[in-house]
């Protein structure tokens, strides 16, 4: 009865055509990107604006429902799928999709949070301008979900992640109320951050629905090395030699072990490779410049010549048109896809102090084939700001079932490794779920007994995202 009157006043509020109670209709909001795992849902609702999604969150509290925000559905950690309980309702952000202003003078851009990220940096390009926040799902994540989770990306290195690119936010909290911050300044000591209380909460303080972001002058020029290694403690000589050389306009600095490329040209033989030899490791650089192409093609020469001539790198190749460009990233943006195509593996987004980077997959991958002797190791990851996504697939032949069933033991043995490097078991994808009970672990008693703090403060009924993140 209590569900029916929830349901009958949601309809009121939003339309009857969106709130979809039909299992087939719910169906493709209850699974998770990966497709390893099924949540039940109440109903999945799909307000148009703030104004509806405050009405629906008032609904909530009146009716003691509890709500999980969703934008892309592209995360891995189960951050933006319901439990099994049936006790929830999904609540999509697909429909709040506006780009709302575009300020070129100020270098920003006001988007709501249903908007997809690919569609935001098109509208950025029609004003020659760029909105830097680049990921492989960009042509279906939603720029709400990659605040939620404190996206990152290949551009970190130089324009930071998500939170750095966030002038402002309005979001729905958990009593309904809207916050209004939409102020797109770059100064504001006006108290506590509450903005940075929301990015990065993955939906469990309150719901955001529009965003304030940094736009950039677009570069004249982005050019594209791809520089074979033997090992990943020559990789950070090479990072350390681009920075130096080229500062800041080094823009992307991408670490791939061998057997990454060996899945893409398994799976994806129409991307050719572009060396006579296989290397132990390969690193992706890109320089973006606003002056024109001469420039940054003498710095990046300089820095590929030097490499060689020090032999911090075997070889290398430098794309000489867009295209070219294009393809070498075509092969480190393939490396999930392929994965995903090789079977089941265990994924960890993990960071570390970029110096000891090399010292963890040393280590640890020495560790994996201890325990788990031929276990395939998928490193990739963006070098230049310490994000690695450290993979594990099982041995070649073995049963991938019985291989996943040790994802615990092996969960266990990188993030303890993570862990004594002073590093963080979650990079950019958030906690979610999967991680719930592991960052126990690993956050102190006082780390902890903050956030649930303040989880009680903002939202003391436990309808935000409940069984996620704490």
């Amino acid at each position: 009865m209590k569900n029916t009157e929830f349901l009958d006043a949601c309809r009121s509020a939003v339309g009857a055509a969106h709130v979809l109670t039909d299992e087939a209709d719910k169906a493709a909001y209850l699974t998770d990107q990966r497709q390893r795992y099924t949540g039940t849902a109440l109903a999945v609702i799909k307000p148009a604006d703030t104004a509806e999604v405050a009405a629906v969150v008032k609904l909530c509290v009146e009716f003691q429902i509890p709500i999980v925000p969703q934008g892309g559905n592209t995360g891995l950690v189960l951050g933006s799928v319901p439990d099994q309980s049936g006790q929830a309702i999904v609540l999509s952000l697909k429909r709040l999709n506006k780009i709302r202003a575009v300020d070129p003078l100020n270098h920003t851009i006001t988007v709501e949070a249903g908007c997809v990220l690919q569609h935001i940096q098109e509208a950025a390009a029609a004003e020659q301008r760029l909105l830097p926040l680049s990921l492989a799902a960009e042509g279906s994540c939603t720029i709400g979900g990659n605040l939620s989770t404190n996206a990152g990306g290949t551009a970190v290195l130089r324009y930071g992640n998500t939170r750095e690119l966030c002038l402002g936010l309005e979001v729905v909290t958990a009593q309904g109320e809207i916050l209004h911050g939409l102020r797109g300044l770059r100064k504001d000591n006006t108290g506590y951050d509450l903005r940075d209380l929301f990015i990065g909460a993955e939906g469990t303080l309150g719901i955001i629905t529009a965003a304030v972001l940094k736009i950039f002058p677009q570069p004249k020029v982005q050019l594209t090395a791809l520089a074979a290694v033997q090992t990943p403690a020559a990789a950070l000589h090479l990072l350390n030699l681009a920075q130096d050389r080229c500062g800041a306009l080094l823009t992307g600095f991408e670490l791939m072990s061998d057997l990454c490329l060996q899945l893409v040209a398994r799976h994806f033989p129409q991307l050719p490779f572009p060396f006579a030899e296989r290397h132990p490791h390969y690193v992706l650089l890109e320089l973006s410049d606003s002056e024109a192409a001469p420039h940054a093609s003498t710095l990046l020469e300089a820095v590929i010549g030097d490499a060689l001539e020090q032999n911090i790198c075997q070889d290398a190749v430098l794309a000489t048109s867009t295209a070219q460009s294009r393809a070498l990233w075509q092969l480190r943006e393939s490396i999930s896809s392929a994965q995903a195509k090789e079977g089941k593996n265990i994924k960890h987004d993990i960071a570390l102090p970029i110096s000891r980077i090399a010292e963890f997959i040393s280590v640890t991958d020495a560790l994996l084939q201890e325990h788990f002797p031929g276990c395939r190791n998928v490193t990739f990851g963006h070098l230049g700001d310490g994000n690695l996504h450290y993979n594990v697939s099982p041995p070649v032949a073995s049963c991938a079932e019985q291989f996943i069933e040790r994802q615990a033991d092996i969960n266990r043995l990188v993030h303890d490794s993570v862990d004594r490097m002073n590093g963080s078991i979650s990079a950019e994808h958030g906690l979610g779920a999967l991680k719930r009970e592991e960052i126990l672990r690993y956050k102190s008693p006082v780390e902890i007994a903050l956030m649930k703090s303040i989880k009680q403060a903002l939202d003391p009924l436990n309808l935000m995202n409940p069984g996620k993140v704490i």
